[in-house]
């Protein structure tokens, strides 16, 4: 909607939907930064997820602590 002269607002009720049932969509996962947490676990088992945070940092992969940390779930990696 950034490219017409129209809001969100005023787009829905033309179409005739409720702007709250309208939403952003989420940027698709990056599969660079899943193998990075991978490798990253591997070499340093004793890290968890916020440290690995910083070392994805570090190289210039930077996100949310809440979305890192379900990355980390998600990939089954703990702390051993």
């Amino acid at each position: 909607m950034r490219d017409h002269e129209i809001s969100q607002r005023q787009a829905c009720q033309l179409v005739g939907v409720d702007p709250k049932t309208v939403r952003r969509r989420r940027p698709p996962d990056c599969p660079e930064i899943r193998e990075e947490m991978k490798e990253i676990a591997g070499k340093r088992r004793r890290f968890g997820y916020r440290w690995i945070g910083t070392l994805l940092e570090r190289k210039g992969m930077l996100m949310n602590h809440k979305k890192l940390y379900q990355l980390y779930r998600e990939q089954g990696l703990s702390v051993k």
